[in-house]
């Protein structure tokens, strides 16, 4: 039996959900109109590059303070596809790994000795990482110090591959091994740079939540993806590509709108999670109405 719910929410999280500067969920609205629509039967499901432990810490627990009811659909995809598991009342569930998709131990074990010996000025190595390797922006630190040294990790990051034989590409750079291969990938955001197989992205994402929801038989009428890079956009991408009707909604739009296949939503003046509040206190209403309307 397949149910249809009106909607589909595949969400990223530093920016629309959690901000950008706390880097939790600060605005009270997002947590319960997100436990609302999932109540309603409309899946949400995080596609973020952040570790499990990070949505089990920041994302969950208000989740559940604002109604999570058992069953609802929610799921955390993690780490940019390699990472998943179902959020419920009781927390989040078993996670899954993908294990032909981590980075090699000893290059994670290396990077950590680099950012504590070298860069521990301006960001910290995240150990919740199950697959990525990641270094991530102080809070107290002004974020043009951290952008001013964060090449510098960059930079550092791909000799070290480059060095074990390894072809990587840096924003749109490939460098290759001897037999024209590239493996990984150095992807740097407004707080944070990810090592990671050049497989993760948020069209893995897009597709790892296809496959959750069709375990249960969930098939969306309509799909809402939303992020605040560029890297986002394909989550709307992938689902355009297999025919679904989706909607993008850019919270970061200065950086840029492409021309896409499908509509960009965007919140007047307002960005990051403030945007990202607006538009999910629209679906709720669209939920309850059971249409969207042009805006939503």
């Amino acid at each position: 039996m397949t149910t249809t719910p009106l909607l589909g929410l595949l969400l990223d999280v530093d920016g629309p959900i959690a901000s950008p500067v706390t880097r939790s969920i600060a605005i009270p609205s997002i947590a319960r109109d997100l436990a609302a629509l999932a109540n309603a039967g409309n899946p949400v499901i995080f596609n973020t590059g952040r570790s499990d432990a990070f949505i089990a810490e920041q994302v969950v627990p208000p989740l559940l303070a604002a109604g999570l009811e058992p069953g609802a659909p929610v799921w955390a995809i993690c780490e940019k596809g390699a990472v998943w598991a179902e959020i419920d009342r009781d927390g989040l569930g078993e996670v899954f790994v993908d294990l032909d998709l981590a980075m090699p131990a000893d290059f994670a074990a290396d990077m950590r000795a680099y950012v504590e010996a070298h860069f521990d000025e301006f960001g910290f190595f995240d150990g919740t990482k199950r697959a990525m390797v990641s270094v991530e922006q102080h809070v107290h630190l002004a974020s043009d110090a951290y952008l001013a040294a964060r090449p510098r990790f960059d930079a550092h990051a791909h000799e070290t591959l480059a060095s074990r034989g390894f072809g990587t590409v840096r924003e749109g750079d490939e460098r290759p091994d001897a037999a024209g291969r590239v493996h990984w990938r150095i992807d740097p955001t407004i707080i944070s740079t990810d090592v990671e197989s050049v497989r993760l992205g948020k069209d893995l994402g897009a597709e790892r939540a296809v496959e959750l929801l069709a375990q249960r038989g969930i098939r969306p009428q309509h799909w809402r993806t939303m992020g605040d890079s560029r890297g986002d956009y394909r989550m709307a991408d992938w689902l355009a590509e297999r025919g679904e009707s989706v909607r993008h909604v850019d919270v970061r739009p200065a950086e840029g709108i492409p021309a896409t296949a499908y509509r960009v939503l965007t919140a007047a003046d307002l960005i990051h999670d403030e945007a990202g509040a607006v538009f999910l206190s629209r679906w709720v209403r669209a939920s309850r109405r059971g249409e969207l309307g042009d805006d939503d």
